[in-house]
């Protein structure tokens, strides 16, 4: 009897350890669920449609690590170079910014894409050096910001040229993942949403680390880059693979395909890629030097004079906003469209910001520099997802990667070249969106006649390889 009752008492005991050995498992399962469960709904998205099998969805994976990482240092600085001193010494501090970091950029720029020609078998170590790059400029810049050092200028010049080297290499690196009856259109776009809510995701916790101290974003920053350099080199060996590949040459000129001039040269240079692609790309850079015009004439703007009954910070993010949110439609609207009438499409999206930038000088408001910026979002995206589809079309394939790498760079510089005119124009709404309308009027007029023309031949001029 005693003995049963000293095992009934240890069983007693036994099943309440194991009772609460359940319940702490549970709770730590129902605790970890929410990031398990997000992970394994991203991965699953990301590798969707046989992404996975190819690399495309951990390519997906890495821009998205890429906007984050990004948006960190993007805080980091705004808030070092913008926001911490009176408008005026903060408009020549973004001045010198521009003046140490654009100047140089611009020249080095055109490098980028043919030193890529150069070297087509290396570029998931050139995503990897881009990434690890910012990791260590990162660290650099927390210090300058910390002991207001001169070094904040340099670094940030090197974090500026490593992060758009990272893009053009993607942008040559995503037709050689591309699943089988995938196409570049649906490819892009998804890489570009990617990044698109990662730095929505990672820009109210940059805030937040900035709140605990000026250094903390670029912390966070230096512990994403050095993620994404380890991820680089998981991607697939086809990233590497150039077989088949040659120089992509930017306009369709018979001398250059036949004859003497054809013998003479050494390497192709741009030419020879359609008539379509050099104007949506003329038309896509009109949109990119108004991105670039808006982004630093709106910061100063509205920080002298804020959006009615809003805070300068708030005027600025309810802009940003606007232009996360339309760029991501744009880029929702790119994927579902597809590669239908890609010129017709620059066209239109064109014509609408031009028409929306006019309304929104003569009639200067708020609410309008609110929609000028969604419009402008969305129509950037759809204008360059209609790009990468014309691309696809009529650029021979083993020439497709270089002309992804050089026509990027392009669209880089005149960014570069709006931002620079937007930082020295005056602080008046009106004035700033007209000469924001006269660049998107010279791009759309510039390329209208022979886009039109691409689409009622139907895409049929096809170019070749010199």
């Amino acid at each position: 009897m005693n003995v049963v009752a000293a095992a009934d008492k240890t069983s007693g005991r036994g099943g309440g350890a194991a009772r609460v050995g359940d319940t702490v498992r549970s709770v730590g399962r129902a605790l970890h669920f929410p990031v398990t469960g997000t992970a394994r709904g991203i991965r699953k998205a990301t590798h969707a449609h046989g992404a996975g099998e190819s690399g495309l969805g951990k390519l997906i994976e890495l821009h998205a690590v890429n906007g984050a990482g990004d948006v960190m240092i993007t805080v980091a600085l705004a808030s070092t170079v913008f926001f911490s001193v009176p408008t005026d010494e903060a408009r020549g501090r973004v001045a010198l910014y521009l003046a140490i970091t654009m100047a140089p950029f611009t020249l080095l720029a055109p490098v980028i894409g043919p030193l890529l020609d150069r070297l087509p078998h290396g570029r998931r170590a050139a995503m990897a050096a881009a990434m690890l790059a910012r990791a260590l400029l990162a660290l650099i810049i927390s210090g300058a910001v910390a002991s207001g050092g001169l070094e904040l200028y340099p670094a940030a010049l090197g974090v500026l040229v490593a992060s758009k080297a990272y893009g053009v290499v993607r942008s040559a690196v995503v037709p050689r993942l591309l699943p089988p009856r995938f196409s570049l259109v649906k490819a892009n776009s998804r890489v570009t949403l990617a990044g698109l809510l990662a730095t929505g995701a990672a820009a109210p916790i940059a805030a937040g680390l900035h709140s605990v101290g000026d250094p903390w974003p670029l912390y966070g920053a230096f512990v994403i880059f050095v993620g994404g350099t380890v991820l680089s080199f998981s991607l697939p060996p086809e990233v590497d693979s150039g077989k088949g590949e040659d120089v992509a040459l930017l306009a369709a000129d018979e001398e250059h395909l036949h004859g003497r001039r054809r013998t003479e040269a050494k390497r192709p240079g741009l030419r020879t890629v359609g008539p379509a692609v050099t104007h949506a790309l003329g038309a896509n850079a009109a949109l990119r030097c108004l991105s670039g015009f808006l982004i630093f004439f709106l910061a100063f703007l509205l920080r002298e004079h804020p959006l009615t009954g809003e805070s300068a910070a708030v005027s600025l993010g309810i802009v940003g906003v606007a232009a996360g949110a339309g760029n991501a439609l744009g880029t929702a609207v790119g994927a579902w469209l597809r590669s239908r009438a890609p010129e017709i499409i620059i066209v239109t999206v064109v014509a609408v910001v031009l028409g929306t930038a006019v309304v929104a000088a003569l009639f200067f408001g708020a609410f309008l520099v609110a929609c000028l910026a969604a419009v402008a979002g969305f129509a950037q995206a759809l204008a360059k997802l209609a790009l990468d589809a014309l691309i696809q079309r009529d650029v021979p394939e083993l020439v497709r990667t270089s002309a992804f790498a050089r026509s990027e760079t392009l669209l880089q510089m005149a960014w570069v070249f709006g931002g620079a005119v937007g930082i020295v124009m005056p602080l008046n709404g009106a004035l700033g969106l007209t000469v924001g309308a006269v660049f998107v009027a010279v791009g759309w007029l510039s390329t209208l006649k022979g886009l039109l023309a691409s689409a009622r031949h139907g895409g049929r001029t096809r170019a070749r390889v010199a």
